[in-house]
C-alpha cells in the first residue's frame, strides 16, 4: 500500500552558508494493505519528520514515495489533488490542530469542500453527523466548538476530520501521546474498529514503545533520522538487535517495583548529537557502548538477518 525507498529530507540552517539540518537520511519501508506499522525513537530522531514528507506537507529532498505504486514524491499540486484523499493525517496535539474560529460540522466537512465533494458545510451535515457518531460523539455537535470538548474528545473530531474521505493510508503523528492513559486505550480501540471495518493502513508514530507493541504488526526504530531496525512487533521486544533498541527498551518503565530494583542496566548515555554535523559512520556511535574503528569510518547498511528481522549495525552477525 505504501512504499518508501531512499527518503531524504534537509533543511537549510538560515545564517549558514551550506549547512543543512539532517532531519531524515535514507529511510526506506514498506505497509501492506491494512497492516500498521509502528515508528519509534528518541524526540528530534525524525519521525514527524517522516510523516509529514510522506504525506507531502515537506517537499522531499531525493527518494520516492509510493503509495499503491504510484510515486507521488516529485508530484505537482494539481496532481496530487486526486491523491490526497487515499493519505491523511491525524496530528498530535488536538488543541492546535483544530480551529477554534470553525465549527466541528465545519472542520470535519472542510477535506469534503477542498475535495468538491460537497459544495459547503450544509451540504455535509449528514455526512458529518454518521461520522461523529462513528468516532463516539453525537451528530449533535455539529454546531458546537472545539473548545467545549474534553481533550479525548477533540482528537475524535480530528479522527473523524481524517477518515471523512475514506483514506487507505492514515498516519497517526503521536496522535495519543497529550491524552490521558484511560483515553489513549479508548483512541486505540477506535483506531482499531475503523481497520477492521474500512482495512485502513496505518503508520503509527510514537516514543511509547509500550503502547506500539500493542497496536502495531511491525516496529520500526529511528535514531537521527536514519532507520536502525525493523522487525515483527514481538520480535523487537523479544528479541532487540541493535544497541540503540536495547537501550530504548531498557528505559521502559517496569510496574513491578522487585523487577525495577533488579534491573541495573543502564539507558542510552549521551545526548542526542546534532542533526547539523551528524557522526560520521555509524551516527549511534558516540554513545554506543559496542562501538569499534570501523563504526566510525562505514555506514552501516541495513540488511535482513533472519526472518524479515532488519538491523543497521556492524555489531551484529
Amino acid at each position: 500500500m505504501l512504499e518508501v525507498e531512499g527518503l531524504v529530507k534537509h533543511f537549510p540552517v538560515s545564517g549558514k552558508r551550506g549547512a543543512v539540518v539532517h532531519a531524515v537520511d535514507g529511510v526506506s519501508f514498506s505497509v501492506g494493505a491494512g497492516e500498521t506499522l509502528g515508528l519509534v525513537g528518541e524526540s528530534g530522531c525524525g519521525k514527524s519528520t517522516v510523516a509529514r514528507t510522506v504525506i507531502r506537507m515537506y517537499e522531499p529532498t531525493a527518494g520516492s514515495i509510493r503509495l499503491e505504486g504510484v510515486d507521488i514524491a516529485r508530484m505537482k499540486d494539481r496532481e496530487l489533488r486526486p491523491i490526497r484523499p487515499k493519505i491523511q493525517m491525524i496530528f498530535q496535539d488536538p488543541a492546535s490542530s483544530l480551529n477554534d474560529r470553525m465549527t466541528v460540522g465545519e472542520i470535519i466537512a472542510e477535506p469534503l469542500i477542498a475535495q468538491r465533494i460537497v459544495r459547503n458545510a450544509r451540504a455535509a451535515r449528514d455526512l458529518v453527523g454518521d461520522m461523529l457518531e462513528a468516532v463516539g460523539l453525537s451528530g449533535q455537535h455539529v454546531s458546537r466548538y472545539p473548545h467545549e470538548f474534553s481533550g479525548g474528545q477533540r482528537q475524535r473530531i480530528g479522527i473523524a476530520r481524517a477518515l471523512i474521505l475514506n483514506p487507505r493510508v492514515v498516519i497517526a503523528d503521536e496522535a495519543i501521546s497529550a491524552l490521558d492513559v484511560s483515553v489513549q486505550a479508548q483512541v486505540i480501540n477506535l483506531l482499531r474498529d475503523f481497520q477492521e471495518e474500512r482495512g485502513i493502513t496505518y503508520l503509527f508514530i510514537a516514543h511509547d514503545l509500550a503502547m506500539v507493541r500493542h497496536v502495531s504488526d511491525r516496529v520500526g526504530v529511528m535514531y537521527l533520522g536514519q532507520l536502525v531496525e525493523l522487525c515483527e512487533s514481538e520480535e523487537i521486544y523479544r528479541n532487540p538487535l541493535h544497541p540503540y533498541t536495547q537501550g530504548l527498551l531498557r528505559a521502559v518503565p517496569i510496574a513491578d517495583p522487585a523487577a525495577s530494583s533488579r534491573r541495573v542496566e543502564a539507558s542510552i548515555d549521551g545526548d542526542l548529537p546534532s542533526p547539523i554535523t551528524p557522526p560520521s559512520g555509524c551516527r549511534f556511535r558516540t554513545r554506543c557502548p559496542l562501538a569499534q574503528d570501523i563504526c566510525a569510518n562505514v555506514v552501516p547498511e541495513m540488511r535482513d538477518v533472519g526472518d524479515g528481522h532488519q538491523v543497521a549495525c556492524h555489531m551484529v552477525s
